[in-house]
């Protein structure tokens, strides 16, 4: 944030040069640059007002994969199965 707010402070020097020169384009072209930058810098002081973590939870690992452990069993067999 601060280089932007440096850029910006440096568009401002450079628009008034350029209206100073009459050089028209110039201006539009930096008067655009600086809405841009203006509004960049306003998203940027938004987004620091927020919470930086979000809670996501505990995932449920046979919920999230659509698996039970008897399908788990199946698709992924441990060895023989003793029987007696």
């Amino acid at each position: 944030m601060p280089r932007l707010q440096e850029i910006r402070a440096n568009l401002v020097d450079r628009l008034q040069e350029a209206k100073e020169q009459g050089w028209l384009g110039e201006v539009a072209a930096i008067e655009t640059t600086m809405a841009a930058a203006t509004q960049k810098l306003e998203a940027m002081r938004e987004r620091a007002t927020q919470p930086s973590t979000v809670h996501l939870g505990m995932p449920d690992i046979r919920r999230d994969t659509g698996r039970s452990s008897a399908d788990a069993e199946t698709a992924f067999p441990t060895g023989p199965k003793l029987r007696g």
